[in-house]
C-alpha cells in the first residue's frame, strides 16, 4: 500500500477479481459508473501489451452530495476510481485512492470530515474482499 492508496492482494486470477471488487463496491453501497479496460485501450490505441488493468468509477450517491454541499467543485475529484490489476505475484491487486489524502489538497473543515468517512468506507470494502 503506498501513502496515497488503500490496497489489497488477492490471490485470484485478473478477471474474477475485477468481478469480486464490482460486487463488492455495489454491496457496500457504491455503484460503477464506468469500467474503463486499460489493457486493451494501450493495444488498440498504441499497439501495446500491458498487464490485465481495469479502473472501475464507483459513486456512493450520500458521500458523494454531502461533499457537493461543501465544496461544490468537488467533483472535480470524485467519482471515486478503483483499480484492479494483476500484480507481479501472480494475482490480482485491488486499490482505491485514498479519499483524504485526494482531498486533502482542498483546505476545507466539513470536507475532511466526508473524506474520512469515504476512506472508512473504502477500506472496509477493499479489505472484505476475498
Amino acid at each position: 500500500m503506498s501513502r496515497y492508496s488503500i490496497s489489497k492482494k488477492l490471490n485470484e486470477a485478473f478477471e474474477p477479481a475485477v468481478v469480486k471488487a464490482r460486487a463488492a463496491l455495489e454491496s457496500g453501497g457504491f455503484y460503477v459508473t464506468s469500467e474503463l479496460d486499460m489493457s486493451g485501450d494501450l493495444r488498440r490505441s498504441l499497439e501495446k501489451d500491458f498487464r490485465g488493468y481495469r479502473i472501475l468509477s464507483a459513486n456512493n450517491a450520500e458521500l458523494a452530495y454531502k461533499a457537493l454541499v461543501v465544496e461544490t467543485e468537488i467533483g472535480l475529484l470524485l467519482p471515486c476510481h478503483v483499480i484492479v490489476y494483476e500484480n507481479d505475484e501472480g494475482g490480482s491487486t485491488v486499490a482505491s485512492i485514498d479519499p483524504s489524502v485526494e482531498m486533502s489538497i482542498i483546505e476545507n473543515p466539513a470536507l475532511a470530515i466526508v473524506a474520512k468517512e469515504m476512506r472508512e468506507r473504502l477500506e472496509r470494502i477493499i479489505s472484505g474482499i476475498s
